[in-house]
């Protein structure tokens, strides 16, 4: 038996009216939706409902639901190329090692040799590889980088295709 707090703390995915999923809401957030009627169930992945009472009331609220009427997604600006956002991208760890600590920036090519101020040039970097690195290129270098550095995705197209993934593993 699980208790009333465990079960406002499950999570439900919200699907666009064209079925673009969109976000993981709280089971609060979810009921408000769907009481409002701003959005409905939707039962094709046959998961689990789950009862929530009011005094008056029960809503089986879905593992998803889908929004009623179709939202103008607000205008997203790719982020500016700073050391808040590119630290975010890379999760924080270095990109030539891995590490988490004593993090700057690096130009993948430096600027001084024509590298630009992108998010396909930026990249975090411990203070040891930064320094080893120098004024040079990762291959100049001798080292190699562990993912390729670009723009973030809008947090609607990577949630999608997290979400994507996850029902592919669970399906195999």
């Amino acid at each position: 038996m699980t208790s009333v707090t465990d079960g406002l703390r499950r999570s439900v995915v919200v699907f666009s009216k064209n079925y673009l999923p969109l976000s993981r809401v709280n089971m609060k957030r979810a009921v408000t939706l769907l009481i409002t009627g701003k959005a409905e169930p939707l039962d094709w992945f046959k998961g689990q409902e789950y009862p929530v009472h009011s005094p008056s009331l029960v809503v089986l609220v879905p593992e998803q639901i889908r929004l009623t009427k179709a939202n103008c997604d607000r205008v997203w600006k790719v982020p500016p190329v700073n050391r808040r956002e590119v630290l975010r991208r890379d999760k924080h760890r270095c990109q030539y090692c891995g590490s988490p600590k004593r993090l700057t920036l690096d130009h993948v090519i430096p600027r001084s040799k024509g590298g630009n101020h992108g998010w396909d040039n930026v990249v975090t970097a411990c203070q040891s590889c930064n320094s080893q690195k120098g004024d040079r290129t990762p291959q100049q270098a001798g080292m190699t980088l562990l993912t390729q550095p670009k723009a973030p995705m809008h947090p609607t197209v990577a949630f999608a295709e997290q979400f994507w993934r996850e029902q592919h593993v669970h399906l195999e």
